[in-house]
């Protein structure tokens, strides 16, 4: 490759691993998977090794591509947590094994799996928890005390009160966790995650700690960052002194000076990744002295006493025999490949989901057809690419009717999805039922799907509106039900006739309404037959509520079934209003507020209950219509926004002044 060539591509990779980099650490929503992802940043070092003069120093290859989120509070670290520099084959393992041999002479390494989740730091003063943060950029990253708290399996409370620890490790949701969180997201059609990294990122990140408690986070602890009160002089001491003070450590780590040995040991880490209820991506190899790596050091971006070894993603071929489709709460059809039964990173794999008709006509795949199958993030099996057309094979056709209630099917415009019509579909009545009791919609206490299930085989529900025609009576001679469980399940559903309008809109499963859609939606029309009545224009009025909502929701109440639903809902007692809160005439009336950093007294969430109970609005970007700034400690770039607009800054304090 010529100089000009080489320096047209570096500036295309650079911006391909921006954007990637961006997708992973930040939006917790990958677009391709790590191995292309390593491929393009592999080439890149490649080309930077090759013409010197295009390494920059805000280059991918030289910078965590982590930032931290405006959501948190910045933690900057006294000890980086710097990035791994990658090896795809045992060849380049005995190359870092020449290099670190060269450098400091003989020498021990402790191998052990390399954890496919969030890494964080979390700090310990008098042997007791006092904060955990992420990695970020591996300088700054964000303070999540309040979410790392929820994990049960780490240590709010050492064994020996160390004078102060900072140790290193991998938040990751196991695998049963993340195939329960998949088949909650199925059952309320939520868009899948796509592993169970993104999954424990995204649920790591969030700012109600109460989501992050609900899904069931773990966590392994493999490095000491800084510590004061013991000195371990290797690595293989300070795990086994870890694990003394009540640590979970890396399983499987294992202590040698032969490189052959690693190498054998990182292949049966490898050979039994599938036994394993944790994701693990690779292995890392470490150099035990913590003297040696001193001597060491680090590059920019790297350790040179660390190398991880990533493993390629296990591929294999089988026949499509059969496309099946099942049919959602919201009366998605939806296509699954059935395939002969192969056995793939572990696991024998014999189903995928094809997502929907485009996927299919993308891949070209048809049944009959060899494809090529793979895990993405050795969970979630998934269709590659075509292998081999199969013989006398047709593409395949989406069904014109539901194969549950042979009712038409449609697909809007715009829309990859094909849908049943007919909204008392009984494909749709199970996961309608689970929604619509669901903790963000009526919350209501022991009807969970083997309840509603007996209950719909027994014919006694056939709608939501059913569930407030039960009678105790009605229910106690089921199986596993008896006088108590029927008298509390009446109790629960007549409890729930008081919730408010907004938790019923979101259990009626309205496409793209949820919980918080909900909420505005009902802070506008507060009574049903408001909201019955409102058109397109007045929802998308709504700060918040787009076209494609509106049109949904005005569609959904245009249907007979909707009215008679509401109908029915009136006449059993249900409450069918939202509490109108009138904030007119308040002082911050017309005002618009954005909160930034953390405040001294203050949640976010309660600063801005109080500005709305006062007649103003919160908002989350600052622009020229922003009346003030609510500032905290650590404000970052909407400060600086703030300043330049000229848009008056508020403290705290100013804040309870204005109120009195």
């Amino acid at each position: 490759m010529d100089f000009e060539s080489a320096k047209l591509r570096a500036i295309e990779l650079t911006k391909q691993l921006n954007y990637h980099n961006d997708r992973y650490y930040n939006q917790d929503s990958p677009e391709i998977s790590d191995y292309e992802y390593d491929m393009l940043l592999r080439e890149l070092e490649n080309i930077e090794a090759q013409f010197p003069q295009l390494a920059k120093e805000d280059s991918p290859t030289r910078h965590v591509g982590g930032e931290r989120s405006e959501k948190f509070s910045p933690v900057e670290h006294t000890v980086p947590m710097e990035s791994l520099h990658d090896s795809f084959s045992f060849d380049e393992l005995r190359a870092f094994d020449r290099r670190v041999r060269e450098s400091v002479g003989d020498v021990y390494y402790v191998v052990e799996p390399k954890f496919d989740g969030l890494s964080v730091s979390v700090e310990y003063r008098n042997g007791i928890f006092s904060r955990g943060s992420t990695r970020g950029d591996g300088r700054v990253g964000e303070d999540i005390t309040d979410n790392i708290k929820t994990i049960k399996t780490l240590p709010k409370r050492l064994s020996k009160p160390l004078d102060y620890l900072e140790v290193r490790g991998e938040v990751y949701m196991s695998n049963a966790s993340f195939e329960k969180l998949l088949k909650y997201q199925e059952e309320h059609e939520e868009k899948p995650a796509k592993n169970p990294r993104n999954a424990a990122a995204g649920a790591l990140r969030q700012k109600d700690s109460r989501i992050t408690a609900q899904r069931d986070l773990d966590i392994f602890v493999f490095n000491i960052q800084q510590i004061e009160g013991a000195e371990p002089s290797g690595h293989k001491e300070s795990i086994e002194l870890l694990k003394s003070l009540g640590f979970p450590v890396s399983p499987f780590y294992k202590k040698s000076g032969d490189i052959e040995e690693i190498i054998d040991h990182i292949k049966y880490i490898g050979d039994n990744r599938g036994e394993f209820d944790f994701p693990i991506d690779g292995a890392v190899v470490k150099v035990d002295s913590f003297v040696l790596r001193e001597e060491l050091g680090s590059t920019a971006k790297f350790p040179r006493w660390a190398e991880a070894y990533k493993y390629p993603p296990e591929e294999k071929a089988t026949i499509l025999r059969d496309i099946e489709i099942n049919v959602g709460r919201t009366g998605v059809l939806t296509p699954t490949g059935v395939f002969d039964p192969i056995l793939l990173a572990g696991t024998t794999v014999s189903r995928a989901t094809l997502h929907n008709e485009d996927f299919i006509n993308e891949k070209d795949i048809r049944i009959g057809d060899e494809v090529i199958l793979r895990k993405a993030g050795e969970i979630i099996p998934e269709v590659v690419s075509l292998s081999r057309r199969g013989e006398n094979t047709v593409p395949f056709e989406m069904p014109k009717v539901c194969p549950s209630c042979g009712s038409p099917v449609s697909r809007a415009e715009g829309d990859a999805a094909v849908r049943c019509t007919n909204t008392a579909c009984p494909a749709q009545l199970m996961r309608n039922l689970i929604h619509f009791v669901s903790r963000d919609a009526m919350d209501i206490d022991g009807l969970g799907p083997a309840v509603l299930e007996l209950l719909a085989e027994n014919e006694l529900v056939k709608s939501p509106a059913d569930l407030y025609k039960l009678k105790a009576e009605d229910i106690s001679p089921l199986e596993r039900m008896g006088e108590q469980s029927a008298a509390n399940i009446v109790a629960a559903v007549e409890k729930s006739k008081q919730n408010d309008l907004s938790r019923l809109v979101t259990g009626l499963g309205i496409r793209m309404v949820g919980r918080k859609a909900a909420q505005l939606i009902c802070a506008k029309f507060p009574t049903i037959d408001e909201l019955m009545s409102a058109d397109r224009d007045s929802l998308t009025a709504i700060d918040g509520i787009g076209g494609i909502m509106a049109d949904s929701v005005v569609s959904y109440f245009s249907l007979p079934e909707s009215k008679e639903l509401a109908d029915e809902f009136k006449s059993l007692g249900l409450k069918l209003t939202e509490p109108v809160v009138s904030a007119s005439g308040g002082i911050f009336e017309g005002k618009t507020f954005v909160l930034t950093g953390t405040l001294p007294t203050l949640k976010r969430s309660q600063a801005s209950k109080i500005i709305e109970q006062h007649g103003g609005k919160v908002t989350s970007s600052v622009s020229a219509k922003t009346s003030y700034v609510l500032a905290g400690e650590a404000a970052g770039s909407k400060l600086e926004k703030a300043e330049k607009l000229g848009i008056s800054v508020i403290t705290e304090e100013q804040l309870f002044e204005m109120i009195k």
